[in-house]
This record gives C-alpha cells, structure tokens and sequence, in this order.
C-alpha cells in the first residue's frame, strides 16, 4: 500500500501531523487561523502552505488526500467551559469539517475532542455529531483515550473518532488499548536547563498554602524532600503527583516540580516534551516565548496517541478492514 496522504485541518503546532509522519503518512497542507500557532507549525515544518479559515476553505480548491485530521475546537464542549455546544459558532466548526469530507470524498478521517464531549448535553451532542458523519457515508467509532497509556506522563483524556468511508469497508475499526504507563520516567521530560524558580517566599505561593484548602494539610518542605513530583496549583486545594503530570491546558498554568529542594515552574519546552514531541524540536522552539508555548503545548494534541491511532488504521487497511484487538 502506497503512503496515506493527509490534510491537517486546525492544525495548532502540528502534533496531530507529527503523530502521522512518524506513522508513515504524507501531509500535503493544513489550515489553521492562529497566526502565533502557525509561525510555530511552520518553525517544526518549514510548511507555509496554510490554507486559512476553513470555513472559508472551498474544497475544490484543496489538494486531494486520503484522511482527514482536525484536533476542532473544544471550548464549548469542556466541562471548564460554557458548554454551549452547537449554540456556539467554534461548536459548527464540525459541519465544516463534514461538508469537506462530503466534497472531497475523503476516504478516512481522525477528530480529537475534550472528554466533555462524550456526555455534553446528555450525550445529544456527540449522538448529533456521529449521525451527521454517518450521513456524510461514515462509519464512525469514537472512544475516550488517556495520554498516560501511550508512554508519556501526562494523565490527559480526549475523546477521538475514527471514520472509514462505507464503500471502503464495513467492519468496525478497534482503536488501540495502550499500555499503561509503567517505565518512562518524568525526569526524562524536564530540563535540567530550567531554572524558573518559584521562590517559596512568593507572596501568592504563600496565599495559596494558607487559604482553607491548604492550611494545615500541606508540608511544603516534607514535599521538597522527593524530587521529580509534580504540583499542580491551578485548583484552589494543592494536587501533588508522582511519575505523572496533570492535563496540560491553554491559558491555565501553574504546574510546578520539584528539584535539589526547590520549586521549578513547568516550561514550555517541557509541555512539548509531554506532549510526545521529541528533543530534536527543542532547538526549533527556542526562540517561541515561554508563556505562548506552554499554552500552545496545552492545546495541541499528544503525538503518541495519534502514532498509535494512524499505525493502528494502517494495519485495519492492510488486513481488509478489520484490526480485532486481542
């Protein structure tokens, strides 16, 4: 079988494309209308064949490709969020997406979406969502999967569809089990080059210890014994981890780890690694500001989960149709 091409659509930084390429797959374009995300999309891949506003996209005008991925805007289906849903305009971006699949004639598709879409509006939301693809000659398989189970230590649990077009085949696609993580140590993801000190003297840090969550149940010095576990602050009660981070969010920081007896604010360059991109792409984000990429980081997608997904379709393909897990 000759090499899936595929179209990169709210594209982000390119982890969904990243994921692919290490899959075996062919990017030919993508589309995405953050400029701040697109400088850093063309950094990793030296692309500039951006083509927009994909609501505006006339899909005659694309290149022909074999599958579809969109990581499509999640805001209004998170449990954070408003959860307006198709109230929403970023919650259409999905009959965008389908009305390229219906023109095009796509022949597979992978969507990423935040877990709260699996029960947004007691489960009618993604029920429309499926029927509007099945409509569009697909057969859908969707299923909630946590980074955590694809080697990198980041608990992060998204919902992602697989559609096959049904005159290809009729067998249900199986998505890929993972494995829980068991031997990837944390400290292979944090850089012994930050030094972003949170001085424990900090006059918010010291807030937050002493409000009525914390007072009295936290040791922060007892806690400064063990290197390498990872805080998180951005909830009003201190969530300590041990060989895993916490989601990684756009616009909600706060991730701290410890080391040799002090506080480290969690980097961008350190969101990249948890989100599955390798070291060799350190060098090209050097220059990206820290906060700008660490809620780029957050955004995107893992890279591993979507290796895992396109090798996974690939081997449905090669036998038929079929991929039956053990």
């Amino acid at each position: 079988m000759k090499n899936l091409t595929f179209m990169d659509f709210c594209s982000g930084i390119g982890a969904g494309r990243l994921g692919l390429e290490k899959a075996g797959m062919v990017c030919v374009g993508h589309s995405e209308i953050n400029p701040d995300a697109d400088d850093t999309y063309v950094n990793f891949f030296n692309d500039t064949n951006n083509f927009g506003d994909l609501t505006k996209i006339v899909s005659k005008q694309l290149p022909d490709f074999d599958l579809l991925i969109a990581g499509f805007p999640c805001q209004t289906f998170s449990i954070v969020g408003k959860r307006k849903g198709f109230l929403d305009v970023r919650g259409q971006i999905i009959y965008y997406l389908t009305e390229i699949l219906k023109n095009k004639k796509t022949k597979y598709f992978i969507l990423e979406n935040v877990k709260g879409l699996v029960n947004h509006d007691g489960e009618k939301t993604i029920q429309t969502i499926v029927k509007m693809l099945d409509s569009a000659g697909y057969n859908v398989s969707f299923k909630v999967l946590n980074s955590s189970f694809f080697d990198v230590p980041q608990i992060r649990e998204r919902v992602y569809f697989v559609g096959i077009r049904k005159d290809l085949y009729n067998k249900p696609y199986m998505f890929p089990n993972g494995n829980l993580l068991q031997n990837t140590d944390i400290k292979n993801y944090l850089l012994d080059t930050n030094d972003n000190e949170l001085p424990l003297t900090d006059s918010t840090f010291q807030r937050y210890l002493n409000n009525k969550y914390n007072k009295g149940r936290v040791d922060i010095n007892k806690i400064l014994e063990t290197d390498f576990l990872v805080l998180d602050t951005r909830q009003s009660d201190l969530r300590i981890y041990e060989h895993l981070c916490p989601t990684l969010r756009t616009g909600r920081h706060g991730i701290l780890y410890t080391r040799n007896r002090k506080l480290i604010k969690l980097s961008g360059l350190e969101g990249l690694l948890l989100q599955g991109f390798p070291k060799t792409f350190l060098d090209k984000a050097k220059n990206i500001s820290n906060s700008k990429l660490l809620a780029q980081a957050g955004n995107a997608m893992t890279v591993n989960v979507i290796e895992s997904i396109g090798e996974s379709l690939i081997d449905y393909i090669n036998k038929g149709g079929t991929n039956d897990q053990p």
